[in-house]
């Protein structure tokens, strides 16, 4: 899974009211689906191929321009479902966060997308049974009991300290993490979906400048920890960017490792850092009467704050 927290650091500028509301943790799927890399170019022999198959053997009609479309493929399994899901259950439960949802585009991609949540619900209840309450029950109890008796179980579920898992449209999701944010905790879902979800709350909260990231496999224990935002070769040499995302992968890294007290150092000298108006050219910018730092300058005001 890539595995992206978005909060906010107080004193870190923003676009939006109430950045404080924004605090969750993305389980981004990020071996599957269209990231995959399946794509044929049109008027390639490999896509003609494609496209020719499609229409004389699937009966396929809907391909408006077979002459002139490329081709992709969105590969969604079982297996990378509930690896996804499973980890990001385990680790709702583990730090005793209230919810995991599903975010997906069932509506349309039924087979996909559809199956992502339908396949994240049922390994849910099959192996967190006892400590979950999943929407797909609650739509179970209504169809039989009726809303009043779903909503019942659902409010017993949440007095009784289970997980919530929910799901939501990737849409409505993208307004709802604008419009109501503080009811979102963990998010799971898959790889197009991750990518646009996890920058865009990190826009929220200051920028991927200062959002981290991991990819780790839970079943093998690996990880990769590495800033969000990938390489900026412009700036290479300039000691101009801010360092924060990098830095917070690191305290991620302890984390994960079970060095916590070097990663809550970090995170207080982050803090302190933004708290004293002392930061880089990104956040300087935005801030009124803050001290313009170098890459290097700031990273020696994380460590003068720890």
């Amino acid at each position: 899974a890539c595995v992206r927290p978005v909060r906010w650091f107080e004193g870190v500028p923003t676009p939006v009211k109430h950045p404080e509301l924004v605090n969750m943790v993305i389980f981004r799927e990020n071996t599957e689906d269209i990231y995959a890399g399946i794509e044929y170019l049109t008027g390639t022999p490999e896509c003609d191929k494609v496209i020719k198959f499609l229409q004389e053997e699937m009966g396929v009609t809907k391909i408006r321009f077979p002459k002139t479309s490329s081709i992709g493929i969105k590969p969604v399994s079982i297996e990378g479902t509930e690896r996804l899901v499973r980890a990001a259950i385990n680790y709702a439960l583990e730090n005793n966060l209230p919810s995991v949802t599903l975010v997906h585009k069932g509506n349309i991609m039924k087979f996909t997308e559809g199956k992502f949540k339908e396949w994240g619900y049922a390994l849910a209840e099959r192996e967190f049974g006892d400590k979950v309450f999943t929407w797909a029950q609650y739509d179970r109890i209504a169809a039989e009991q009726g809303k009043e008796a779903a909503n019942k179980a659902q409010a017993e579920a949440e007095a009784a300290g289970k997980l919530i898992v929910k799901d939501v449209i990737a849409d409505a999701f993208l307004q709802q993490i604008l419009l109501r944010p503080a009811e979102y905790s963990v998010i799971a879902t898959l790889n197009l979906n991750g990518d646009y979800i996890s920058d865009a709350l990190a826009a929220q909260v200051g920028g991927i400048g200062i959002a981290p990231g991991a990819n780790i496999n839970y079943e093998t224990g690996k990880a990769i920890f590495e800033a969000t935002h990938g390489t900026a070769p412009k700036y290479a040499g300039l000691d101009k960017v801010n360092p924060s995302s990098v830095i917070l992968s690191g305290e991620m890294m302890f984390r994960y490792l079970g060095w916590n007290e070097a990663a809550d150092l970090i995170v207080k000298g982050v803090e302190g850092a933004i708290r004293n108006k002392r930061v880089t050219y990104d956040f300087h910018r935005l801030m009124e009467g803050a001290t313009l730092l170098k890459c290097s300058e700031f990273g020696t005001e994380i460590i003068n704050n720890m």
